[in-house]
Formats: C-alpha cells, structure tokens, sequence
C-alpha cells in the first residue's frame, strides 16, 4: 500500500476520507438505533435503512451530471452538503420527529451515491493503473476498522447525551473532509462534451454493466446476495431480542464484525494479486454464506460474536475486488453513470431486501432469517464461480504482482484514464458500498 502513498495528492485525500468516515462510523448505527429507542419498533428500525437506499432508483440521473463536472470540486461541495444535511437531526425529541431522522437517511443515501462516483472518478485521475489495488485497498481497510471503534463511540454519545451530538460531529467531520481535499492540487481533465441524446447518456451505465461481461456476472451475484443481505438490518434486532440483549449491543456486533473487516482489508490487495479479482469475489461470498450460517446456529450469544468476525473479513474482500474491476473495466468518460448505475442494480434488491425484512421479521425466527440468507449468498457464489471459470483460470496463471516503485505523478500531468480492458485480461489493479 506504501506505494500508493508516495503518489502525488493521495496521502492528503486519504487524510480527508479518513475523518469523513470516521464521522459515518459513529452516525450510520446511530440513525435505526434511534428509532428502535423512540419507537420500540425493529420494523421501523430496520426502515431506516430502506430509506437510504431509496435514492438509489434515481441515481442515473444523478450519474449523467457527475460526469459532466471535475471530480475534486464535486467531492469538495459534496462533503459539504453532506454535512448540512445531517444537522436537522438536532431538532429530533420524540416520535414525533422520526420522520427528520427518515428524511437524514434518505439525504445520507444521495451522499453514498454521489461521492463515491466522484471518488473513483478521482482515484484514476491521481493514481496509475497499477496502483489502484492499494489505494482502494488501504480504504477500505480504514473504513472497516472504524468499526472497531466508530459505532461504540457513536452509541456512548446517544445514550449518554443524545442523538444530536453525534449529528453535530458527523457534521464537523464532512466539513474538515471537504477543506482537506480542496487543497489538493490536480489538474483535472475537462468532461468530455457530449451530444447523444439525454436517455442515450442517462442509460450508457447499464448498457455498459450489461456489455462488459466480467462486471455483468459479477454484479448479477452480487444483487443476487443483496436480495437477502439487507434482511441483517432489521433481523439484528430480533436477535438481540433472543438473546436478552438492548438495542445498544449492536454496536458491540458491528464493532466485532470490524476486527474481521481489518483483517480481510489488510489482506485483500494481496490476495487480489495473487488469485485475481474474480475469484476474490467468489472466496468473499463463500466465507460470508458459512458464516452467516454459522449464525443462524450459534446457541449463544458469544458465538454470535465469534461468527460474525469471518462475516466482516468477507466484505472488504468482496468490496476491494469489486471496486477493481469496476474502476479497470471502466472508461474515465463513464465512470460516474456506471458508478451509480451500480447502485441501482445492487440498491434496488437491497431497498427491496430491506422491506421484506422488515416484514419477515415479524412472521419469521431470526434463524430462520439467517439460514435463508446462507442459502442464497451461497448460489451466488455458484453463480460468479461458473459463469467467470475461464477468467478465474486466466488470472491464476498470469504472473503475481508485486510492488514496485513508481515516479509520483505531477499535479500537472494527472494519469488519464484507461479504458475497459478484454473479458480475459488478468487483473493488475485493485479497487466501495453498499454498504449492507
């Protein structure tokens, strides 16, 4: 990962993304436990969620304007408006403000839309093709390990001063974001001009998933595992309710999901490099079926916890391969309205998800939740595995990466970008989320 680093702006946009997740950390658990707390509701809690993904239906909309301005003023603005929107929560006392905390929530959801296409736009602006494994990869292992600490601290303020002070600091943390990054200096290309016609521009995201055939089965497996991945958000709470357990004590299973998600984010650039993204993704989905299976069996409460280390070691896996192909197989041009058609292919199941088990909830054991969920990560396993063998065997034999010094790139002379590269070219870089 050092060598990412050495490149010019990354180390001070890492710097602005550290504090901005770290913000998210303590805030995201926050949002369903405080309505779990004034409403005594795990549906309603587990609603919260559906509405942060609801924004995603209009996310290609959102895509075309991303790639129509530079990405450093976009991440800037777009922390700050990030920051704005989460303030309204201070004005919450009671049930009757649960829908500010809903409206935050679908205001969160633009923000998870915009400033990821902004940044991976961004990251192949800075970065050499060969270097995007570690960045993404050193990314992603922060914001899993905030886990080992963010949700804590976030759930200690709620209880002992409220809600709003964890709003306050969310806030705070999108602001120094934004006047970090803004002092990077990047020479950005300009947006490419183009005259086709506005669905013509709107849809190239999709057209571009459903043409490119690597990313069109792995996004397929992926949406396949997020039709039940969501049902974790309000089913946690019924588990909790099992095991005698308040609210609160998710934060405890987020925190301990964090030590495994550290893990596989440390590992997930070398493992990338050695067995390629592909079959990255096929491990991640592997492990994450057994141990969420292992759940649904758990008899006690600290089983649940040792299970659920392997479950945050699966997802860094899982996001860091992704996030490579997507930014590799991907022309700069594009890269907003494919990042956020992305979320439409793989919110879309989750908003979905996220209803239904709310609904589940109510009629179904949370272990038999769990099992369903296993069963069904476990075919799209199947599904990436078989459809991609003939690129898993491609990248097995191509020769291991390694690191390897690189000049820095000039502010003046940003890499450009890259276009998609052959359905069996073997992977050389590495990479986000939904964040289930």
């Amino acid at each position: 990962m050092r060598q990412a680093f050495r490149q010019h702006g990354f180390a001070r946009l890492y710097a602005g993304l550290t504090v901005s997740m770290f913000g998210d950390s303590m805030m995201l658990l926050v949002l369903s436990m405080w309505v779990k707390t004034i409403t005594g509701s795990n549906a309603q809690a587990g609603l919260t969620f559906f509405f942060m993904a609801l924004p995603a239906l209009f996310a290609p909309l959102m895509g075309v304007g991303i790639d129509k301005v530079k990405r450093k003023p976009l991440l800037v603005w777009g922390h700050l408006a990030s920051g704005l929107c989460v303030l309204p929560l201070v004005l919450v006392r009671g049930t009757g403000q649960v829908w500010v905390i809903w409206m935050v929530a679908v205001l969160y959801g633009v923000s998870f839309i915009v400033l990821p296409a902004a940044l991976n736009g961004m990251l192949k602006e800075l970065l050499p093709e060969e270097l995007l494994v570690d960045a993404n990869a050193s990314l992603q292992t922060t914001q899993e390990s905030f886990r080992l600490v963010g949700p804590l601290i976030g759930a200690l303020l709620f209880t002992w001063l409220g809600g709003w002070v964890v709003a306050v600091l969310d806030a705070a943390t999108f602001a120094i974001a934004a006047a970090v990054i803004a002092g990077i200096a990047l020479r950005e290309q300009a947006p490419r001009h183009e005259d086709q016609h506005f669905w013509v521009q709107m849809t190239s995201g999709i057209r571009h998933l459903a043409t490119e055939r690597v990313l069109r089965h792995v996004v397929i497996g992926f949406g396949i595992t997020v039709l039940v991945l969501g049902f974790s958000e309000s089913v946690i709470y019924a588990l909790l309710d099992a095991f005698d357990k308040p609210p609160t004590w998710a934060s405890a299973i987020v925190t301990v999901q964090g030590v495994g998600a550290v893990a596989g984010g440390l590992g997930s650039g070398r493992v990338i490099k050695r067995i390629g993204e592909v079959a990255t993704c096929v491990l991640g989905l592997a492990l994450l079926a057994l141990s969420v299976g292992g759940v649904a069996l758990a008899g006690s409460f600290t089983a649940v916890l040792v299970l659920v280390v392997p479950v945050g070691a699966a997802l860094p896996l899982l996001m860091v391969a992704f996030m490579t192909l997507l930014q590799r197989r991907t022309p700069q041009e594009l890269m907003g309205r494919v990042s956020t058609a992305v979320e439409v292919v793989l919110t879309t199941p989750q908003a979905l998800s996220l209803a239904v088990g709310s609904a589940l909830v109510l009629v179904l054991s949370y272990r038999t939740i769990f099992e369903i969920m296993a069963v069904v990560t476990a075919l799209a396993a199947v599904w990436v595995g078989w459809w991609l063998r003939g690129q898993i065997v491609a990248d097995t034999h191509r020769p291991v990466l390694v690191d390897a010094p690189t000049s820095p790139t000039s502010p003046a002379e940003p890499s450009g970008p890259s276009g998609p590269s052959g359905p069996l070219a073997g992977p050389t870089t590495g990479p986000a989320g939904v964040t289930p």
